[in-house]
């Protein structure tokens, strides 16, 4: 569950390149991966090249960004990826895979060692959420290419709310639906007092909880902004009210490279700076009907 790695992986918010430095300070190293009983993981820049491809991991079912309709593979994230190999002159390969019990796993996973069975590490992973104490546990992984920021929304009824927004206060006594063990899941069930605990409906996806909004199940619902954005009809409305004990409300994503191929991450970023710098990705956004927000911190 996507939302699970936040509430795991994201403890502060996105900080600069020479606070993370300051933080690492005291942090002890990690033994290095050896490549002892396999070949050595990944590739780099110039096999990439030389080959004519360049292989993504994405997650599967998280739609807006990446997911899988009528046997094509497609999403913001996927669209990203294009970006970048197109750049790089090169074909762009994807797999979509589960998410793990938390990123770490993932990161282990699909980047820099392989999963015990059926499946292959990527050369590159996409939508990985940025976070700089973070960086320094996983020193296994180069954390580069932010592009987006996210923050977490309320979708409302507009029938319900002519007037005020609902903020979470409200779900005292209405009703709101989210992903199920997700970050707005979380916090609404943290609520002081368990008070919002009877109005909360929980779905298997941010998708589904839109539709229940959608067809008058829930006054509400809550989650990232874009998979909100994703569900919205002419009939409902969003916004981003101030979130009281909310520790991560917003936070940076980005993708995640081995660590051993310091020139493809560069590249990576390089790519995905001057698609920042010159609208693509905002139009990526656009075309998905979304709210891009770029990366204060590049």
């Amino acid at each position: 569950m996507i939302g699970r790695h936040f509430i795991f992986s994201l403890l502060v918010a996105a900080l600069s390149a020479g606070s993370a430095l300051a933080r690492c300070e005291d942090h002890v190293p990690q033994p290095k991966p050896q490549n002892a009983s396999r070949d050595i993981v990944g590739a780099d820049l110039d096999t990439i090249v030389e080959r004519g491809y360049i292989e993504f991991a994405a997650y599967e079912d998280f739609a807006p960004w990446s997911f899988e309709k009528d046997g094509k593979i497609q999403g913001v994230d996927i669209e990203i990826g294009k970006l970048i190999a197109q750049d790089l002159g090169v074909e762009p390969r994807f797999n979509l895979v589960a998410a793990g019990e938390n990123l770490e796993a993932d990161l282990r996973n699909w980047i820099w060692k392989g999963p015990l069975i059926n499946g292959r590490v990527a050369n590159v992973m996409l939508h990985i959420p940025y976070d700089s104490e973070f960086a320094c546990r996983v020193e296994q992984v180069v954390f580069t290419g932010q592009y987006h920021d996210e923050e977490i929304a309320i979708a409302f009824r507009r029938d319900a709310y002519p007037e005020d927004p609902p903020v979470p206060a409200y779900f005292r006594f209405d009703t709101v639906a989210v992903e199920n063990d997700s970050i707005a899941d979380f916090y609404l069930s943290s609520f002081p007092g368990g008070q919002l605990s009877q109005n909360v409906s929980r779905f298997p996806t941010a998708d589904q909880a839109m539709e229940a909004l959608a067809a008058g199940e829930t006054m509400a619902a809550m989650g990232p902004r874009a998979q909100l954005e994703a569900g919205l009809t002419p009939d409902l409305d969003i916004h981003t009210p101030p979130l009281p004990g909310f520790a991560v409300s917003t936070w940076t994503s980005g993708v995640a490279v081995h660590f051993a191929y310091r020139g493809l991450s560069y590249a990576v970023d390089d790519a995905i700076y001057a698609a920042l710098q010159d609208g693509r990705i905002a139009k990526i956004f656009e075309d998905y009907g979304l709210t891009h927000t770029p990366p204060e911190l590049r």
